[in-house]
């Protein structure tokens, strides 16, 4: 009896691999364990037998009944991956296909734009931060040493969010946060730019727009003084201008620098555009980040992405950058 049950469990596995349907296998698997299968009509036999003979062909039984469904059960996993790869093939759709006489779709001017800046600046040695869009206030205000009454905190100027306490939570006004996230979150040296979305309370024209893009530059180190601002700024501007770009800076005020200024580009034709503000890290920017004053100097500098843009390519109308006139879009 032992060696019909062992030729019954050596004959399956043949039988099982050839099934090549989920309906075929069930059929398999009835006529090798199921009712009138030999290997049942063996099992009922085995009480003819000795105890001791019962004992080893019992357990020959069930190693061989175990092996069965091993077996079928690994050819059913096979069949049904293959059935769901045959039900994929069918239902798919080829979305990779471009055909020749239609226009692929490319990337938005800005966000081209923030690419190729990203690149400008890797390759100056710069490292690219990212932070969140919504921001609480100490970020925001207070780190960058914001009075509480400061007029950048008005409503004129900042969209506040319900949540928190009144005035909390704002849509960051600029990524100097991420600024003050990089602080807090790392000991100096620090070479980074920062570029995002911003938002401002405020009337949308051919020069303003209420949801924009913004990058900085931040650096922290030993040593870092305003002539390694003005000489950022100006490789900065030849690299992604062009040789005949220059750069000048204009004494002003923002209350996270000190020294400020605002720092102008000169187009080849001479004429000048007022682009972005700069100057020393203020001390207490540093110190309030945890950064000790007396030991690291550092500077930053920021600009409206879509204003460079606009400027680099000859739009006339911000309000342009935010349309789906694809007119417009396909210029570029």
């Amino acid at each position: 009896m032992i060696d019909e049950i062992r030729r019954i469990q050596a004959s399956s596995g043949s039988q099982i691999a050839q099934a090549s349907t989920l309906d075929g296998l069930a059929e398999i698997e009835r006529s090798l364990t199921g009712k009138g299968s030999e290997l049942l009509g063996l099992k009922k036999g085995l009480g003819a037998l000795s105890p001791d003979e019962r004992r080893e062909t019992g357990l020959v039984m069930n190693e061989a009944s175990e092996a069965i469904k091993a077996a079928v059960a690994a050819r059913r996993a096979e069949l049904e991956a293959e059935a769901q790869l045959a039900l994929a093939q069918a239902e798919r759709l080829d979305l990779t296909e471009v055909r020749a006489d239609r226009d692929a779709g490319h990337l938005h001017l800005v966000t081209q734009t923030i690419e190729e800046l990203e690149d400008v600046f890797v390759g100056l040695g710069f490292h690219v931060a990212e932070g969140p869009e919504v921001e609480d206030d100490w970020h925001n205000f207070t780190a960058l040493n914001f009075g509480q009454y400061h007029p950048a905190r008005d409503m004129q100027d900042t969209f506040f969010v319900g949540l928190g306490g009144p005035r909390d939570v704002v849509m960051r006004t600029h990524t100097s946060p991420v600024q003050i996230r990089v602080m807090e979150g790392q000991q100096p040296p620090i070479y980074s730019v920062m570029p995002g979305r911003v938002y401002r309370n405020e009337a949308t024209d051919a020069t303003h727009l209420a949801v924009f893009h913004q990058l900085e530059c931040l650096v922290i180190d030993r040593g870092i003084t305003f002539a390694h601002l003005a000489g950022t700024i100006d490789r900065f501007t030849k690299a992604y201008f062009g040789p005949g770009w220059t750069s000048r800076l204009r004494p002003s005020y923002f209350p996270f620098t000190e020294p400020s200024a605002e720092f102008d580009i000169q187009r080849p034709d001479g004429t000048w555009l007022e682009l972005g503000g700069c100057g020393m890290v203020h001390p207490n920017v540093l110190a309030n980040c945890g950064i000790d004053p007396e030991e690291f100097s550092g500077f930053a500098f920021g600009f409206g992405l879509d204003r460079l843009a606009s400027t680099r390519h000859g739009v006339t109308d911000l309000r342009e950058l935010a349309s789906t006139d694809i007119r417009f879009l396909e210029q570029f």
